[in-house]
């Protein structure tokens, strides 16, 4: 079994869903992999167009401990955007699912990749898109003694 560190930076976003007619959000992302998650800052103020260049790393167990390797689900990194309401519950902007099986593989056999910086859609409920998501990711195999 390979052990590592999956780094996440999360960049920005652009051409999120408007939530009320005014068009301003105030948006912030959910990033989930497996059962760890992490909420970024809210981006107050910035619109549909945010910025965070905030990092969030998830510890890596590949194959995973319960055998089921063969499944792509056990490898995806959520990324759910929402947009804070003050006076009530958070608006779902939509999501995108990334599968970094591969990018693990890889990074187990040469020590590190990186999938560099790129960008993804924002997946609504009725499965049109709304938007990109721009996140880099980074693996680290981790050598056990």
């Amino acid at each position: 079994m390979g052990v590592g560190i999956m780094e996440v930076k999360l960049i920005g976003a652009k051409g999120l869903k408007r939530t009320n007619f005014l068009g301003r959000i105030d948006p912030y992302v959910v990033i989930q992999y497996r059962d760890e998650e992490y909420t970024s800052t809210t981006a107050k103020g910035q619109g549909r167009k945010p910025v965070w260049n905030e990092e969030f790393k998830f510890r890596v167990e590949f194959p995973s401990l319960d055998g089921s390797d063969d499944n792509q689900n056990n490898y995806k990194l959520n990324l759910r955007v929402f947009d804070h309401d003050t006076c009530s519950n958070d608006d779902f902007l939509g999501q995108s699912t990334i599968y970094v099986k591969d990018l693990i593989a890889i990074g187990l056999e040469k020590g590190k990749a990186d999938f560099g910086t790129q960008k993804f859609r924002v997946i609504l409920n009725d499965l049109s898109y709304q938007g990109e998501i721009q996140v880099a990711i980074t693996f680290t195999a981790k050598v056990l003694p």
